[in-house]
């Protein structure tokens, strides 16, 4: 079994309703992907995609549309998770488990209310403060690095871990990622983040950051994008991935490691280039789409992990993280 931490299906099929009149999206279009690779569960994020993000409001509603009439068409094949029980359905009936994420929340401006109606209203059991934006609540890098969080925005972190929601720094620059870690009440996620040591690219997370997330007893889950393996074009590939996966390991050790793996190939253009600069092949070589998220995990079997430490990044770790925050 494998869970993807990190995953933006449901970009995919808001455009592909609104844009171009398709229906049943992840069956046609992700369903062989998802099988071929051993992938039975992830989080699929509401994310304000560019150039959308200049009305989050509008665009927010329009994905829980979508949403709603993909879950419909899906419903042999989606099974949306609200409780930790809830993956057993699924794994039982053959379905892809969901859990519904939010990728930033700069649709909800200073309505902490709205984050009830996302819980109650569509199950989502997931949250980051913010995506690359600044917003009433956060700021994202790369905007002000010395902008924090703001007061709405401490509260925001504590309705969040109060409701039993994940919460996740990926994406936070480094001054909201540390004052969300002090506010922390339980485990805290970079649901798609690298190791800066490996990669200094500021959206990977320094070792000082690893450990704080450790000590909450979260994880990092690995993010597939070229940017965040390696500077080098050469190494942007599953080995360097790899290698960050030992590092962390080493360093917090193997139950703090996870997949987020924040594939980009079925996204158009426009949201693409907003984060990744690689449009052809974002994602390094062995790890481009959902029909190769296994190969990691057979690299670091032949690196000497075992078969628990290999079951623990697959899955166990965020399994462990949503039994210990969902209520």
């Amino acid at each position: 079994m494998i869970f993807d931490g990190h995953g933006d299906i449901w970009t995919d099929v808001t455009g592909r309703i609104t844009d171009h009149g398709e229906r049943d999206i992840f069956r046609s279009r992700h369903l062989a992907k998802f099988r071929k690779g051993g992938v039975d569960g992830g989080i699929f994020v509401i994310w304000i995609d560019p150039p959308y993000d200049a009305d989050p409001v509008a665009r927010s509603a329009q994905i829980v549309t979508c949403i709603k009439q993909e879950m419909e068409d899906a419903k042999d094949l989606l099974n949306i998770v609200r409780k930790f029980e809830d993956f057993e359905v699924g794994h039982r009936e053959n379905k892809i488990n969901v859990v519904i994420g939010l990728e930033g929340l700069s649709q909800i401006g200073e309505d902490l209310d709205q984050i009830h109606y996302f819980y109650d209203e569509l199950g989502a059991r997931h949250a980051m403060l913010s995506w690359n934006e600044a917003n009433a609540l956060a700021t994202g890098w790369p905007q002000d690095v010395n902008r924090g969080l703001t007061p709405v925005g401490v509260q925001a972190v504590k309705r969040i871990q109060d409701l039993g929601m994940v919460m996740d720094v990926s994406h936070l620059n480094d001054k909201c990622f540390w004052e969300v870690l002090s506010l922390a009440q339980g485990p805290v996620i970079a649901s798609h983040s690298n190791a800066r040591a490996l990669c200094p690219a500021m959206r990977n997370l320094t070792d000082d950051m690893i450990r704080e997330i450790a000590k909450t007893g979260g994880l990092l889950g690995m993010n597939s994008l070229r940017d965040f393996i390696d500077e080098d074009p050469a190494k942007q590939n599953v080995e360097r991935l790899a290698d960050h996966v030992v590092h962390i390991a080493e360093l917090v050790g193997v139950d703090h490691v996870g997949l987020g793996y924040d594939f980009g190939d079925y996204l158009e253009e426009d949201a693409l280039n907003s984060f990744n600069a690689n449009l052809d092949s974002p994602s390094g070589d062995g790890v481009g789409d959902e029909s190769e998220a296994g190969i990691l995990l057979d690299v670091l079997a032949k690196r000497g992990f075992s078969k628990e430490e290999i079951e623990k990044v697959a899955y166990r770790n965020f399994y462990r993280v949503f039994k210990a925050c969902w209520k």
